[in-house]
């Protein structure tokens, strides 16, 4: 979402290196570069000014400590008051409320909120301790919107409170908070209707619902992409409810990032979840210290971590574990596996931009990596049972018959059994006691004869 502001700030930090003392000629200049970055980004002219002003005030001047140079100062100058800027160390998404914890979401037609809710009751019922969560949906006029959640309520594991779509949004609303009391669920998410724009009607009625559910969260939904037009809808809504957060949808996709920061800053109210992706699963906490890094292009390696402990299959890697400790060998079905979870993970793009700038730069862009992940796994599909546990069958007109199959060259198929010897190469190397104490990890214990320490 922030690669193009990367980017600036990047060359614009690279311009401060080699100066010993951060001063206002060349403060001035590199705010100038900084302002065009968040021009770029469609980061409100507002929101601008007053970030400009208070990095200035806190750069000029400043003594470079002597085991930094002036980039690095300016650095972290930037990531404080982008930290600011995006939210602080706010309490943000609170789970303190009396059961149930009753959610409201708001925003304009196509900003996500359906999808959103489901995500939410997911992330609830997921990594919250399996919280008991019932959704609902006050948008009557728009009866696939109904059934869309239900389904989505299936899906994710939670429940869902029908009603008749000639019933009035308020009506089903104090039906609903009614059924979370008596069927005590941990909470209620209750999903209300978006306009293309915002009208008084809409206002109006997102004001009742407001009123019958008594919220203890109001989450604005917004998309990523919206830019501007965020912003202006951010103001709305924020005049008509108590916000208590904003919830950013689409956040994986193609957007400049102008509205994350300004809409935390136009709302006074701050983000507490990012969208990045179109699974139930795609719903991160925003965290403004980590974003900030990633903005300034210091990755985001928790995250990173986060997701592999979320994502990643544990039981098959320890599986593969002992196969190769056994001496059975890393085969091409094992590969495909592997690769599997890496696009399990969102595949090279998602990896590459939580890691820093310094280490994402492999020889080929991350597009290209995801591509030619595929193109891997479809080279392997393309091959018998028996090829793929004996890799050395595989002569001339064997490979040219898979290339056929998966629609790519001869040559791509050559590429990747190369690196296919090469992976076999180091798990023959790994077969001894570093490979049984990283199958203890797996299983969050140390083997037995390993030590403990």
């Amino acid at each position: 979402m922030f690669d193009t502001l990367t980017q600036r700030f990047a060359r614009t930090v690279h311009s401060l290196r080699g100066r010993g003392r951060i001063t206002e000629e060349n403060v001035a200049e590199v705010l100038r570069e900084v302002r065009v970055a968040l021009l770029e980004a469609d980061v409100a002219l507002p929101v601008i000014k007053r970030f400009l002003d208070a990095v200035k005030s806190q750069a000029l001047g400043a003594d470079v400590a002597t085991s930094l140079t002036p980039g690095q100062a300016f650095i972290g100058i930037l990531h404080k008051q982008l930290v600011a800027l995006m939210g602080g160390g706010g309490p943000g998404f609170s789970l303190r409320a009396q059961p149930p914890l009753v959610v409201l979401l708001a925003g304009l037609q196509g900003a996500g909120k359906t999808t959103t809710a489901a995500k939410l009751a997911r992330w609830l019922i997921e990594r919250q301790g399996k919280k008991r969560v019932l959704l609902v949906s006050t948008d009557v006029r728009r009866p696939a919107a109904i059934l869309q959640l239900e389904r989505l309520a299936e899906a994710v594991g939670a429940e869902f409170f029908g009603a008749d779509p000639a019933t009035p949004p308020v009506e089903i609303t104090r039906a609903a908070v009614q059924q979370a009391e008596r069927g005590v669920f941990d909470a209620l998410i209750v999903d209300t209707a978006g306009r293309l724009h915002v009208d008084a009607e809409l206002m109006d009625e997102v004001r009742q619902i407001d009123a019958a559910a008594e919220p203890d969260e109001r989450l604005f939904v917004v998309d990523a992409m919206a830019g501007q037009d965020a912003v202006n809808a951010a103001s709305a809504f924020g005049a008509a409810l108590d916000l208590t957060g904003v919830i950013l949808t689409k956040a994986d996709g193609d957007a400049r990032g102008g509205a994350a920061l300004s809409v935390r800053e136009i709302t006074g109210r701050p983000i507490v979840f990012l969208g990045m992706g179109e699974k139930t699963d795609a719903l991160e906490l925003f965290d403004p210290e980590r974003m900030a890094s990633r903005i300034l292009g210091m990755g985001d390696v928790v995250a990173l971590v986060e997701q592999v402990q979320r994502q990643v299959d544990t039981g098959e890697a320890e599986r593969l574990a002992r196969k190769v400790v056994a001496g059975k060998g890393f085969d091409l079905s094992d590969l495909r596996g592997q690769l599997e979870q890496l696009q399990k993970m969102g595949g090279m793009t998602a990896l590459m931009d939580k890691l820093p700038t310094a280490a994402a730069r492999p020889g080929v862009s991350p597009d290209q990596g995801d591509r030619q992940i595929r193109r891997q796994i479809a080279i392997i599909n393309s091959m018998t049972a028996v090829e793929r546990r004996q890799p050395g069958l595989l002569d001339g007109s064997r490979r040219r018959r898979i290339a056929r199959g998966a629609g790519v060259q001869v040559q791509d198929v050559n590429r990747l059994l190369k690196q296919f010897q090469e992976m076999q190469r180091v798990m023959k190397s790994m077969k001894g006691g570093r490979l049984r104490q990283m199958m203890g990890a797996l299983r969050g214990k140390v083997p037995p004869g390993y030590p403990s320490h």
